[in-house]
């Protein structure tokens, strides 16, 4: 049922370091590839031609291209003076809420649209919990003419209505996820249903640092752009490529992916990832899945899953439908394993409380999953001297039903 369930040391770096994972996919002891059989030729094919197609020239020419010209990179880097203020420390914020379609998703969606087209598939399927990324790939199917196929949760389809009417204005078909506790999880077990029927014409994008080698490993490579604007960014503006924090909020953990990549191995640089907490770390309604889960395998790798003895997936609860997932990507939780990583967590209230309080300090209403990381600012003991980088992964446009609830 697998490619290769190879038993490696438990140490907490892959080949690269804390960057990549090694040949087989795993950080550390997370990773790999665990799929049915109906899949291995799609996967090994992936495995196999990835890094070769993202390094050719003509790849990486349109792909540089679409980031500047249609995502609108670099993305500015943003020192917010009160907040900084309120914390006696020195915050910027990275602002992926200024990228089209308002958050980060667009950076991974550009490029496995190129690449799906250089493997000669035809029909592309993803996954989506808040919609920021069924809009993203929605967005790149229509820039290249490819059938969009976007499998969401019904409660996030209910909670996220803008954004389901925004696929469904740039063509793509939004399929409801009826089964479990109808968000995350299970949009993207039906996701897999459709690959495994279609395996031949169809390219699944993935959307976050999840599933199996060598998706976590792709997204985060094209997350990377992220962190490599933010070290050039902070030199020009302080002096100093390398930050003291990088804070971002984790769910399967594209972004905070992204925010790292470029700082894993720079050790001087502390890694801040906040999950959610829901209605509290041990309420029964939480996703903070470092804190509460055990190596289990999901979606085809092996990572940290909130489950039950017997190994039964928790339903995890967030009022960010992002976060709302039970497990994390296998990178992660090599962070988490090896101490590499911070991780922290905010519950919903305190994340509802952190995106008023950014909105009216400095204008920028940011996404419910951005706000679990503002959170946990008041978490952290900062210096006057620190320079702290927060993701902002996303804008709050989608969340204001929910904003405008808790008014």
């Amino acid at each position: 049922m697998t490619i290769e369930q190879t038993n490696i040391a438990n140490t907490p770096l892959g080949d690269g370091g804390y960057t990549s994972p090694n040949a087989q996919g795993y950080y550390g002891s997370f990773g790999g590839a665990y799929i049915p059989e109906m899949l291995h030729s799609n996967v090994a094919e992936l495995k196999e031609k990835y890094l070769q197609i993202m390094a050719e020239p003509s790849f990486q020419e349109e792909f540089q291209q679409l980031l500047i010209d249609y995502v609108g990179r670099p993305t500015p880097l943003f020192y917010a003076k009160r907040l900084s203020a309120l914390h006696n420390t020195g915050i910027y914020l990275k602002r992926e809420d200024l990228c089209h379609t308002g958050a980060h998703k667009i950076n991974n969606t550009v490029g496995q649209i190129l690449l799906a087209r250089q493997l000669g598939k035809t029909r592309i399927i993803a996954e989506t919990g808040a919609g920021q990324h069924g809009v993203a790939t929605a967005t790149v199917c229509a820039l290249k003419g490819m059938e969009c196929i976007v499998y969401m949760g019904e409660k996030d389809i209910e909670r996220q209505a803008p954004n389901v009417a925004r696929m469904k204005m740039l063509g793509a078909k939004v399929v409801p996820a009826t089964s479990g506790s109808k968000t995350l999880k299970d949009a993207t077990n039906e996701a897999i249903r459709d690959w495994i029927n279609n395996p031949n014409d169809t390219h699944y994008i993935i959307g976050s640092v999840v599933g199996p080698h060598p998706y976590p490993d792709m997204v985060a490579r094209f997350q990377s752009v992220i962190s490599k604007e933010i070290r050039k960014q902070l030199l020009d503006k302080t002096g100093n490529e390398l930050p003291t924090h990088v804070m971002a909020c984790v769910g399967g953990g594209s972004n905070a992916a992204g925010a790292f990549y470029h700082f894993l191995d720079e050790l001087s640089v502390q890694l801040v990832a906040v999950e959610a907490a829901g209605h509290g770390i041990n309420s029964g309604m939480s996703a903070a899945t470092t804190q509460l889960g055990k190596p289990g395998i999901l979606h085809g790798s092996k990572s940290l899953l909130m489950q039950t003895a017997d190994g039964q997936v928790v339903e995890p609860h967030s009022i960010s439908a992002g976060l709302d997932y039970p497990g994390i990507g296998p990178l992660h939780a090599n962070l988490f394993s090896s101490k590499r990583g911070t991780f922290l967590s905010a519950t919903d209230d305190e994340a509802l409380a952190s995106a008023f309080e950014v909105s009216k300090l400095e204008g920028i209403i940011p996404a419910l999953e951005t706000a679990h990381a503002f959170a946990a600012l008041k978490q952290m003991q900062f210096k006057k001297e620190d320079v702290v980088v927060v993701c902002l992964s996303g804008r709050g446009d989608k969340d204001l039903a929910t904003y405008m609830k808790n008014m």
